[in-house]
């Protein structure tokens, strides 16, 4: 499965008008329902007078995804479920899409409206940043200060992610990398930390590697 990066402090967004009517996309990563909805609340607090903020959110593994979303006072199927086919489509889990419409005083008709806001949530997702969920390794290290910078870009340059910082007397790094590169890793890091500390092996966990 696929998922975006983009947080919900700076989603993707794309905007279609249709007969008058702004609709605007906003897609951004959610680990489960909570930040699905604590985003929803986000954009409808950025956006007082708009008329309806729909939305679509897929969070979990493969198999096993949850589904929520909302027509938020549209005719029933077509604002919702549009966005779930294009995520659908797009195989995405761990990411919320909404779309919020200002009514321009035209109807548009059940099928002007599953067309807007099938566009609206494919132009949002059309500019996030994709990744695939991999399977990875977990891990957490203790590290000088120095050797903080360069661990990252370690982890980056095998597509790996960091899943928690914490900065004390060391600077203390909680990671995930995908299996296939847990050796070359490995050997990298015994190369930049020349013996130094060694990490703690913590669980196998589904994370984002971004799409290159």
């Amino acid at each position: 499965m696929q998922t975006i990066l983009d947080p919900s402090d700076n989603p993707s967004m794309g905007f279609l008008v249709d007969r008058k009517s702004e609709f605007i996309g906003s897609a951004c990563h959610i680990g489960n329902q909570d930040e699905a909805l604590d985003f929803v609340e986000q954009v409808r607090q950025a956006n007082p007078k708009a008329r309806h903020v729909c939305h679509c959110a897929v969070w979990g593994p493969e198999g096993h995804t949850s589904e929520r979303l909302s027509d938020d006072g549209e005719p029933s199927g077509t604002a919702g479920k549009p966005i779930l086919e294009v995520m659908r489509r797009q195989n995405l889990t761990d990411c919320v899409v909404t779309v919020t419409r200002y009514f321009g005083g035209i109807l548009l008709g059940s099928g002007g409206l599953i067309r807007a806001y099938s566009s609206a949530a494919s132009l949002a997702l059309k500019a996030a940043h994709p990744a695939r969920i991999a399977t990875s390794r977990r891990y957490r290290i203790s590290v000088a200060y120095p050797d903080h910078g360069p661990l990252l870009r370690l982890v980056e340059s095998v597509g790996g992610s960091v899943a928690e910082e914490t900065f004390t007397d060391n600077v203390t790094l909680t990671y995930d990398i995908p299996l296939n590169k847990t050796e070359e890793f490995s050997s990298s890091l015994s190369n930049l930390l020349q013996g130094g500390a060694l990490p703690t092996e913590l669980e196998t966990v589904q994370s984002p590697v971004p799409l290159t």
